[in-house]
């Protein structure tokens, strides 16, 4: 049923799909309606209990417009008894196909269906699209919100961002962020290097490899000077003579290498095969050596990080240092007190008569004080006795 509603008695559909609208877009859409009123009517459902009579399925936008030109009525298509999920696969289908519908909002809204019950294929023959085409758009919702303005904006192409979010959330910012700021001739480069990425995660051996033993190691020297005289000959003699047949005229051509053309377009063609095909594998390894590199990098920064923390940790609570002991006392026994005349005559007799040791010379433990000349008087007829 068509009808003109009252602009005020409609709202917008708190579950649209659609988040973010152009604001140039809909100031040019603004003009055109004030210029040639709305040529496509917007569609709506009853709504029961509500604070207004109706609800917005499809054409918000347009909707958006109308009121902000002012107008007071807006031409609408009323759909009856439409349940909320019918009203939902409605107001995607009228999106879904639209430019200004960003892809992660297509891969919410499939996300939504999918909640729903609907399966992948189901969500696909409704709307015209490829099963596989619904899988690539669910698997974008794993990427982190920075990566995923970064495609909503265009700056990442819904290829590379599949590939990005099959990685980590650290991973995924090393991958963009590269891609972003140009670090790739290529978005199959960043998707090289993605996928190396996603290797790393998955295995430890790119990065734990054992050392080569000396034999791996002169075998790879051996490969690497091989590869690189390959490489200096076809510099030499292919590409020069490429070259030179690239200079010519067709017309040229045709009666210069008359009967042989066709062989070497089927030369040319085979050596364009292998080209693109060597070029697709080094393009691969040149992600694999950006990704360990990136891991390298990251490891070594873990290392700095660390190191650095110790450092700091010691620095605020710093451990009390050990005394050494003194050299002197260590490396010298302490001086036994000289034992009396009995003592000594007893250690001897139990050490045995036949091993005589002269005695040691008594090591002054204090400095004592000189003897005064009427105690050496009296201490001399002792002595001579």
């Amino acid at each position: 049923m068509f009808a003109d509603l009252e602009i005020d008695q409609i709202a917008a559909n708190p579950d649209q799909p659609r988040k973010f609208f152009d604001e140039a877009k809909h100031q040019e859409l603004k003009g055109s309606i004030e210029e040639n009123g709305l040529l496509q009517p917007v569609v709506v459902r009853p709504i029961e209990g509500g604070e207004t009579p109706y609800m917005l399925i499809a054409g918000e936008r347009r909707w958006r417009a109308c009121k902000a030109a002012g107008l007071n009525v807006i031409p609408s298509k009323v759909i009856k008894d439409a349940s909320e999920e019918r009203a939902y696969v409605l107001s995607i289908a009228e999106n879904v196909g639209r430019e200004d519908m960003t892809i992660m909002e297509e891969a919410g809204a499939y996300a939504d269906l999918r909640a729903a019950g609907w399966s992948p294929a189901k969500i696909a023959k409704q709307f015209g699209k490829t099963e596989t085409h619904i899988k690539w758009r669910l698997g974008l919702l794993t990427l982190r919100e920075e990566v995923s303005k970064m495609v909503d904006k265009g700056e990442i192409k819904p290829n590379l961002a599949w590939h990005i979010a099959q990685l980590n959330p650290g991973n995924q910012m090393v991958a963009a962020s590269r891609y972003v700021r140009g670090d790739f001739d290529s978005e199959a480069e960043a998707q090289h290097f993605a996928n190396a990425l996603k290797m790393m995660e998955q295995q430890t051996s790119l990065t734990n490899e054992k050392a080569p033993s000396a034999e791996e190691t002169e075998k790879r020297k051996k490969q690497k000077a091989k590869a690189k005289d390959g490489l200096g000959k076809a510099e030499e003699v292919l590409l020069p003579l490429l070259e030179e047949l690239a200079e010519k005229k067709p017309e040229d051509l045709a009666v210069i290498l008359g009967d042989d053309l066709t062989r070497h377009i089927k030369v040319v063609g085979k050596l364009y095969s292998q080209v693109q095909l060597v070029r697709n594998l080094l393009s691969k390894a040149q992600g694999i050596q950006r990704a360990m590199a990136e891991e390298f990098n990251k490891k070594a920064l873990e290392v700095q990080q660390e190191a650095a923390k110790e450092k700091q940790e010691a620095k605020n609570d710093p451990k009390p240092e050990a005394q050494p002991k003194p050299v002197a006392k260590r490396a010298a026994a302490k001086p036994a007190a000289k034992p009396s005349g009995a003592a000594r005559t007893q250690n001897r007799a139990a050490a045995g008569s036949a091993s005589k040791t002269t005695p040691a010379r008594k090591a002054p433990a204090q400095k004592k004080a000189e003897p005064t000349a009427e105690a050496a008087k009296k201490a001399e007829p002792a002595t001579a006795k």
